[in-house]
């Protein structure tokens, strides 16, 4: 069962696209910094995985963190969303709890997880 120190924290899957795509110029002047600030939230544990989108227009990061707006403020530090380069989309997301039907749990289908 999660302790309250466990489910403070909320996952947001961060769904990140470019609305132009970036110029060479671009991609050499933010990259650099870029990767790193990435990096940095990884070894900080606000982002758990990142991914490239396979469609070329963005990313699509998952996070852990206390809030919405601590996670749009981490992603709005970025370079890429400084620069206004890149914008994201959240979604709070978390365990697939229909599932504990399965093991004889009342399921209410209108219930939002908290």
């Amino acid at each position: 069962m999660a302790t309250n120190a466990q489910s403070a924290a909320t996952k947001y899957l961060a769904i990140g696209t470019f609305p132009k795509p970036l110029t060479q110029e671009q991609f050499n002047q933010y990259m650099p910094k870029e990767v790193p600030a990435t990096l940095q939230l990884y070894l900080d544990g606000k982002m758990d995985q990142f991914w490239l989108r396979q469609d070329g227009r963005g990313v699509v990061f998952v996070m852990t963190t206390d809030s919405r707006e601590e996670a749009e403020s981490l992603l709005q530090a970025l370079p890429l969303g400084q620069a206004d380069l890149l914008r994201f989309e959240l979604i709070a997301i978390g365990p697939l709890t229909p599932l504990g039907a399965l093991m004889g749990r009342a399921f209410n289908v209108g219930a939002r997880a908290a």
